[in-house]
């Protein structure tokens, strides 16, 4: 996401915060279905009822986070008309984000922007880029899955998988897997793509993917057929980078992601432990 759109997104939320007698954040419902991309408030109430019990599993009470109230809106004439609306924590708005599409800008900005207490948008921009690599690696994992089981089902070896992707890798780098590892101070016994930006995870993702539709497509049934897609389509990657200036060879590594993980989620669930909430005379708000 880019530095502009994550800035413009955060000024967006931060005009539409709310605060209680005693300091407590607050979004209305209304306001945050807009914020999120929802254009209808049936569909929105359906993300909510799920954020709701999200909510209850996670053993908070759902009156101390989602809280109904009505509000007032101007009509035609000079008249008026109460419509339904909810005081919304910062904890019950992380769970609608969550419950929300990731494809979703907003949603996807949301699910990181409402994690953090604080918003300094440092901190956010920090929190959503670490947020992208982590999304990246996971859909990496997911496409590798994909390919060696497409393998294994066209050549019957399980060995064939580590090969093929090692040469891969050879086509996207210029240095073999176990190269770019000793070059990269990657542990042996590690996964490369923990170890690498975000941008060449995706590279070696959009490269597995187009592997998988060919191998599909064109009904590829041997593991030296395979190998040559792979291959083929690893080169075509790392000509696109390298036509925008990136020698994915000479990317400098990353945090491991495992560690990168474990933060991230560790922050998360001191958030979710102890969240702030509204209390008794903050729900007579109108």
């Amino acid at each position: 996401m880019k530095k502009e759109i994550i800035k413009h997104l955060t000024q967006d939320f931060e005009s539409f915060t709310n605060k209680t007698e005693n300091g407590v954040e607050f979004w209305f419902a209304r306001d945050l279905q807009h914020l999120l991309g929802y254009t209808e408030w049936r569909n929105f109430v359906n993300v909510v009822s799920k954020a709701k019990t999200s909510c209850e599993t996670s053993g908070h009470l759902i009156i101390n986070h989602f809280v109904d109230v009505n509000k007032t809106i101007a009509m035609p004439k000079g008249a008026t008309k109460e419509i339904p609306d909810l005081m919304l924590t910062r904890y019950a708005c992380y769970l609608i984000a969550q419950n929300g599409d990731p494809k979703k800008e907003q949603i996807a900005f949301a699910q990181n922007y409402f994690a953090i207490q604080t918003r300094k948008l440092e901190l956010i921009e920090q929190r959503i880029k670490d947020w992208e690599r982590l999304k990246a690696r996971q859909k990496l994992t997911i496409s590798e899955k994909e390919l060696s089981e497409l393998i294994y089902e066209r050549t019957g070896q399980d060995r064939d998988f580590g090969i093929i992707r090692s040469k891969g890798d050879q086509a996207l780098f210029g240095f073999t897997t176990s190269q770019m590892k000793e070059k990269l101070s990657v542990p042996k016994n590690r996964p490369l793509a923990d170890f690498l930006p975000t941008i060449t995870i995706k590279a070696k993702d959009f490269a597995a993917e187009i592997t998988i539709f060919n191998v599909k497509d064109k009904d590829i049934q041997t593991g030296q057929g395979i190998t040559w897609e792979h291959v083929t389509n690893n080169k075509s990657v790392r000509q696109l980078l390298l036509d925008r200036g990136i020698k994915p060879e000479e990317l400098p590594p990353e945090e491991d992601v495992k560690k990168l993980e474990r933060r991230v989620k560790g922050a998360d669930k001191r958030f979710v432990k102890s969240p702030d909430k509204l209390e008794e005379k903050n729900k007579e708000y109108n």
